[in-house]
């Protein structure tokens, strides 16, 4: 009988976008920057953009969990690279999306076969039909018998187990409702640089707690005033931080962005800044990323133009007790924007922690110094973890005696629910915000 060679359908193309994405993201490069570059390229119609999309950021939200049950559906712990990616694609399909199971069986099976290659074809059938075998929700309760109450949480809000600890000793019974919480994919938050844009040129539903920003789906380049540099994108709670550094009580002079990549604090409060005729100074240590805030401020007329210096925060390139106003927006973990960055909390470990802390005092410590007496500093971290927030702080602030800790609850008197102690702490399940911290700190004057 002659040998006949199987005729696989051609995978479709928002597929095969999504497989890209997703093997780039799996050798380290961002969801959110991959998934935009793919798209870019594909010019799929929108539709398609949008199954991509979800496709990508929805697989690498559940990664850990769907890892998981390929295991126990398969048998094996491990697969080569770009199999399990596909596997990770179909396991989402038939788990996490509204795709027929038979639709995506077929084409994960198609996918693999042109991607990674026809040998693997089999297992990738076999295995997905075994996947299908049960819902999310029968997974979950299978491979949870057994498991204490915190691994049966980490594993129903798809987190790994120390991210689940860090929520727990945070909010006690509170922690699943904002584990749950970055598993919605939020909508865009843009915002207006003061002086140069009004909010309703944003098209959108204006947001809850700051006075410049607003929600809108879809392409943030379609608003005039985000195209021409007037307006830009960034989560409310990241608003939230820079507006109350402007609401503190302090002396007239200049202020500095220590740590301003890539930009969106800078712009905001150079806005806040021009309106009482006073200079922002944004360093950034990266030459790139300093060359990112100079993008987000470019709209900026004369007089009064923001300095951009690409500077270690650490090093600093300034006299010390020059600037009225400090912000050190320190590099982090990132846990407050999981919902945004669905790939981190796969990629952090606790190890992470070991890195960042003496950098986030550091930091601390230097914008201390660049303070003028009678100055105030806002300390600020994308994370919730007391390691990264009230712990630097406490540390930095023990081994100095020029320093008072200031209600910073009190400047953002509109939001409630903030605080945790003398600091604030946002969430996004109560407050639909990235879980951002902030401490206000005051040079006293001597």
């Amino acid at each position: 009988m002659p040998n006949r060679t199987l005729r696989r359908r051609r995978p479709d193309a928002a597929r095969r976008a999504a497989f890209t994405a997703l093997r780039a993201v799996s050798e380290g490069a961002y969801a959110n920057l991959e998934t935009a570059k793919v798209l870019g390229e594909a010019r799929l119609p929108v539709r398609d953009a949008a199954f991509v999309t979800e496709l990508v950021f929805g697989t690498c939200r559940l990664q850990g969990t769907y890892d998981r049950i390929l295991t126990a559906a398969s048998g094996r712990d491990t697969f080569d690279p770009p199999l399990r990616d596909a596997l990770r694609l179909g396991a989402h399909q038939l788990l996490g999306m509204r795709v027929p199971s038979h639709a995506a069986l077929a084409a994960t099976v198609d996918l693999a076969a042109a991607e990674v290659g026809e040998r693997v074809a089999g297992l990738t059938n076999a295995v997905l039909r075994k996947v299908a075998a049960r819902d999310l929700p029968g997974w979950i309760d299978h491979l949870s018998v057994g498991l204490d109450p915190l691994d049966a949480l980490a594993l129903r809000t798809h987190h790994p187990r120390w991210i689940v600890d860090a929520h727990v000793d945070l909010l006690g019974e509170e922690a699943e409702a904002a584990l749950a919480a970055n598993n919605v994919t939020p909508v865009p938050h843009l915002v207006v640089r003061p002086g140069l844009a009004r909010v309703d040129e944003l098209d959108g539903e204006p947001t809850t707690y700051s006075p410049f920003g607003a929600r809108r789906a879809g392409n943030p380049a379609d608003v005039p005033a985000v195209r021409e540099g007037r307006a830009g994108v960034q989560d409310e709670g990241s608003q939230l931080v820079a507006w109350a550094l402007a609401q503190a009580d302090a002396p007239a002079g200049p202020w500095l962005d220590l740590c301003a990549g890539p930009g969106g604090k800078a712009a905001l409060l150079t806005g806040l800044a021009r309106e009482r005729d006073e200079l922002l100074l944004a360093a950034e240590r990266l030459p790139h990323r300093a060359q990112l805030v100079a993008q987000a401020l470019r709209a900026y007329p004369e007089p009064n133009v923001p300095v951009v210096l690409a500077a270690d925060g650490t090093r600093p390139a300034w006299r010390p007790a020059t600037f009225a106003r400090v912000i050190a927006d320190v590099p982090c973990t990132g846990l407050g924007a999981l919902r945004r960055r669905p790939e981190s909390r796969w990629r952090r470990s606790p190890a992470d922690l070991a890195d960042l802390v003496p950098l986030q005092r550091a930091l601390l410590g230097s914008a201390l110094d660049a303070a003028a007496p009678g100055g105030v500093v806002a300390y600020a971290t994308c994370s919730p973890h007391r390691a990264e927030t009230s712990e630097v702080v406490a540390a930095v602030t023990a081994s100095r005696e020029d320093v008072t800790i200031l209600d910073a609850p009190a400047l953002l008197p509109g939001v409630a629910h903030t605080a945790s102690g003398p600091f604030v702490q946002l969430w996004p399940h109560r407050h639909g915000t990235d879980a951002m911290f902030l401490a206000m700190l005051r040079k006293d004057a001597r």
